[in-house]
């Protein structure tokens, strides 16, 4: 169907009639007045062999009028309904960014890279899969950052965490501070599943909130937290003695991570490489979402340029005639 976004537009149908009608005629032989070029020669008298002429400007005159009128109004075109996949979910991705990640125990397509890249390239096709939800981003390091507010906009939020770099947040990790905003942000809608993913290779250093209590004020607001644990077991190093067996992962607080995620009824997960990162996020695909009302929208075509042509064409024609009058 077809709508108009501003119908009171075609209050100014009428208005080149009162100004016929009300406003004094300028006298003609002021060079500086504003003419009407069809009007005064109607009037003229002997001009009855040219009235029908003149009367058939008159009338194409007024319908380019109308059209800039219809045009002016916005004409829309409205489509189907398109149902939205609303699944009533709010779901934030809270990754650290702490000097740590950039150890390089993840393999990726037979390379090497560090723990952010990785994290990075499987929670692309995550955030890709989320269809319906509301998804957020917190950036952390010294600082908890809100990157990206809940949104149903999944592009922009691949794109913010694409360009997030280590260190950006600070070198240390505050793991409460970012649980603390992500409860902060997330409090408004109680009608909503609300889910925070917290990644993180090491302990909380830093920050104003000890992790604990922010996951018992994340459980009084409902707020499910998992949590997954970032970085190898062992890893092989290469000395002046020889090559030897490491843990770059020994600075992971598995107990207090464990601890967020049973205490906000979640779970934790250990993401030791590519793999079992992305067996993760495919797990937690698998939650379950509130149900909510459906939702629907009707696509809106713009018809606007075309009446708005129609009166420039004319316009045109218009024009043409007087120039031809005037060199006869």
């Amino acid at each position: 169907m077809m709508q108009f976004a501003w119908p009171w537009m075609f209050l100014l149908v009428p208005l080149p009639w009162f100004a016929r009608r009300f406003l004094t005629p300028a006298d003609p032989a002021r060079g500086a007045a504003l003419r009407v070029p069809f009007l005064r020669e109607l009037a003229r008298p002997g001009q009855v062999a040219r009235l029908s002429h003149r009367q058939w400007l008159l009338w194409l005159a007024f319908s380019a009028w109308l059209l800039i009128i219809i045009a002016s109004g916005r004409p829309q075109w409205l489509g189907d309904p398109v149902a939205l996949p609303v699944s009533g979910r709010d779901l934030v991705l809270a990754v650290d960014l702490s000097q740590s990640m950039q150890e390089r125990d993840f393999q990726l397509q037979g390379q090497w890279v560090d723990r952010l890249t990785a994290t990075k390239w499987v929670a692309n096709d995550f955030i890709a899969r989320r269809e319906g939800d509301r998804l957020g981003l917190i950036l952390f390091g010294e600082q908890a950052y809100l990157q990206t507010p809940l949104t149903f906009d999944r592009t922009t939020v691949l794109t913010l965490l694409n360009e997030a770099q280590i260190g950006l947040a600070g070198r240390a990790t505050a793991i409460g501070d970012a649980i603390g905003l992500a409860v902060k942000r997330m409090r408004r809608d109680e009608r909503s599943n609300r889910v925070l993913i917290l990644m993180t290779d090491g302990a909380n250093t830093a920050g104003e909130v000890e992790p604990l209590q922010a996951a018992e004020l994340a459980a009084r607001e409902g707020l499910t937290v998992y949590t997954i644990g970032i970085g190898a077991d062992e890893m092989l190093v290469r000395g002046l003695l020889g090559t030897r067996r490491v843990n770059p992962s020994a600075d992971l607080d598995e107990e207090t991570l464990r601890a967020i995620a049973e205490q906000t009824g979640g779970r934790y997960f250990r993401a030791r490489d590519t793999a079992e990162l992305d067996q993760i996020y495919r797990l937690l695909d698998e939650l379950e979402p509130v149900e909510s009302d459906p939702e629907t929208f009707r696509p809106v075509s713009a018809l606007f340029h075309w009446p708005l042509a129609g009166a420039l064409i004319i316009i045109s024609i218009l024009m043409l005639i007087k120039v031809r009058e005037r060199a006869i």
